[in-house]
């Protein structure tokens, strides 16, 4: 059956999500590095293991997981919207978790300073807002899309975080005929039921449905389990094991066009 509707994940599909977080990394980090003489990679990496021990110890992690909300967003997420309880959980614990985890993140490195690490913990949000990073591609496909199917963004995350991402881009949000984020829906990708949501906003069925997406467990393990054809996009050459299989993998947006044809 021919497709009539294409659904797109957001974060390193559309926008390069993890260019963005990186340079940020590296930015804080070697202002962290300048004010202590510690190496900027080996800060990042303590600071980086801080942040996952921490957002794992909270009552939220089993939301924010099955939300799809990973701890670096937290670092820079305010958590303001959303009805769910869990995120004005998340909205209270969102300063002393940043904080926590750059002054960790130092004193893992044997560096004892509070003060730094909350200078560092306000400078991480600041350098990833400057970089609203989009893959060269993304506009061009999107145009060569539009009239001819119907598109949705389908997005784990929080509500307000990804809206300010999709505002750091503000081209972006037209293309779509509906947005959906899972922590609007109340549950995030690979759950079968917002990707049956998201195909009932567009009208269509699982087989006039396709899905791209960058991640396996997520994207392409929910739409496998609706019946829906599946595209892995595998920019950086991942290898992947025969526990989830796409029905197409790409290396590049534009190769779904001749899948599509």
């Amino acid at each position: 059956m021919s497709k009539k509707a294409v659904l797109f994940d957001l974060d390193d599909t559309l926008l390069w999500d993890e260019r963005s977080v990186q340079e940020a990394f590296d930015a804080t980090c070697e202002a962290g590095a300048a004010r202590t003489g510690l190496n900027a990679k080996e800060l990042e990496a303590a600071v980086r293991e801080a942040a996952r021990e921490l957002y794992a110890s909270y009552e939220t992690f089993p939301f924010t997981k099955m939300i799809g909300i990973n701890p670096f967003e937290g670092l820079w997420a305010n958590f303001l919207a959303g009805e769910q309880e869990e995120f004005r959980k998340l909205q209270q614990l969102a300063p002393l978790y940043r904080r926590e985890s750059w002054t960790r993140g130092l004193k893992a490195l044997g560096v004892d300073n509070s003060e730094l690490g909350a200078e560092l913990a306000e400078q991480f949000p600041a350098e990833r807002r400057k970089r609203p990073y989009v893959y060269e591609e993304t506009f061009s496909l999107l145009e060569q899309l539009k009239g001819k199917y119907k598109l949705l963004l389908l997005t784990n995350g929080s509500p307000d975080l990804q809206q300010e991402k999709l505002d750091g881009v503000p081209e972006l949000a037209p293309y779509f005929d509906h947005i959906v984020i899972s922590g609007a829906f109340g549950e995030g990708k690979p759950a079968a039921s917002i990707f049956k949501h998201a195909l009932e906003r567009l009208g269509v069925g699982p087989e006039e449905g396709i899905m791209v997406g960058d991640k396996l467990t997520t994207d392409i393990l929910g739409a496998n389990t609706i019946g829906m054809t599946s595209v892995w996009i595998n920019r950086h050459g991942a290898v992947r094991t025969d526990e989830i299989i796409p029905t197409h993998e790409i290396k590049h947006l534009e190769e779904l066009l001749p899948l599509l044809a």
